[in-house]
């Protein structure tokens, strides 16, 4: 009897301070919006030779920022398998870590990030504007006036002791509304949120799939066969999975049961690199991939260069707040590059890196320890 292989342990090479793209300092910020309170962590690394890189990922604490800044130092901004594996239990500074480390490299050998992937595949990014569901009117205006012609828009959850029925006509009602207020030719995406019974989201999937929605985002927290089931089953409507995921293996059993027809990987709590891996199983099956993003401008900078270097991309998802303190906040953090498009898609920055210029007195300014 031939006796198993044992298993290989992993490696990874020793930190190597003198490279000139080894990692010489870690600097962060934990931000948060002075209207919304939408918290998200920006993270700067500088290398030996004097190249930066910026990445953002979810909230974080100061302790997160302290243990990633001890693990990072004098490792080189190319070990992305190495930020992946050591941050595994952290995956906000996986997110905000990697995804600087990507753009550190990028602005080294003068390439924009999507180049650096591999692309373009395309030559501008569909957006979608995900909107404030405390002032859905003020966040739709503004993202109309930015170019956006797709929006989330955010189903409310069944009171338990509410008839089925008028909470449907309900949900109708507001459907109706919201694709008045955006216009001719605007596209709409149900947000569930992860809020709804597999009976009620089935219930909200059969009663609307007549007007066409893009997908059902995250209609149920249960991400089982037999609660998706219930869904698939009863409706054509396509659903959207997996914003909260960070296992690949979570993922490829979603796309194994066919129950997902876009994934939503989170691009607060998984980096680019980590995303791209996960779209490429997912073209393997005919799916499409749409990150899911809730945090700030860099994030939204990082993934219209995922989508530009993506096949499967279907829609990169854009945060628009309702406040215009909170506009001109995520304004200031890229030194004006706003996050809009042009008839619902945004061109690609020819430029190094993310393509824009990073102002740190904005994050030092809205820094949430200043607050």
């Amino acid at each position: 009897m031939r006796r198993p292989f044992p298993p290989i342990p992993l490696a990874f090479a020793a930190p190597s301070p003198n490279h000139p793209l080894s990692i010489a300092s870690l600097r962060g910020w934990r931000l948060r919006e002075p209207v919304s309170g939408r918290r998200y962590t920006v993270v700067k690394l500088t290398s030996q030779s004097g190249a930066a890189g910026y990445g953002e990922g979810g909230a974080s604490s100061a302790a997160d920022l302290a243990e990633a800044r001890a693990a990072v130092t004098g490792h080189r901004a190319t070990e992305s398998e190495f930020i992946r594996h050591r941050f595994a239990t952290l995956p906000t500074m996986e997110a905000a870590v990697s995804n600087a480390m990507l753009d550190l490299v990028s602005r080294a050998k003068g390439v924009p990030i999507y180049q650096y992937l591999g692309g373009p595949t395309r030559f501008k990014a569909r957006l979608m504007g995900q909107l404030e569901a405390t002032n859905e009117g003020a966040s739709l205006d503004r993202a109309r006036r930015a170019g956006m012609r797709a929006f989330t828009m955010a189903v409310p959850p069944r009171d338990s002791m509410a008839l089925l029925q008028d909470w449907v006509d309900r949900v109708r009602k507001r459907v109706s509304t919201m694709q008045g207020q955006g216009g001719e030719g605007s596209e709409w995406v149900l947000d569930g949120a992860a809020s709804l019974t597999p009976g009620d989201a089935a219930t909200i999937a059969v009663a609307l799939e007549r007007v066409h929605p893009i997908w059902f985002d995250e209609p149920i927290a249960a991400l089982t066969t037999d609660a998706l089931a219930k869904i698939v089953d009863q409706s054509v409507m396509p659903i959207g999975l997996g914003r909260s995921v960070t296992d690949i293996a979570v993922f490829q059993n979603l796309l194994r049961f066919g129950s997902v027809n876009v994934l939503r990987p989170g691009l607060g709590i998984n980096s680019i690199t980590k995303i791209k891996r996960i779209a490429a199983l997912a073209e393997s099956h005919y799916v499409a991939i749409s990150p899911y993003h809730s945090g700030g401008p860099i994030g939204t900078l990082a993934g219209i260069h995922l989508a530009a270097a993506l096949p499967n991309s279907f829609v990169q998802e854009v945060p628009v707040p309702a406040a215009d303190r909170d506009a001109a906040m995520r304004a200031e953090i890229t030194s004006g590059n706003r996050e809009q498009g042009d008839k619902g898609f945004a061109a690609l920055l020819n430029h190094p890196g993310l393509g824009c210029e990073v102002n740190e007195r904005a994050l030092d300014t809205y820094s949430e320890e200043r607050v």
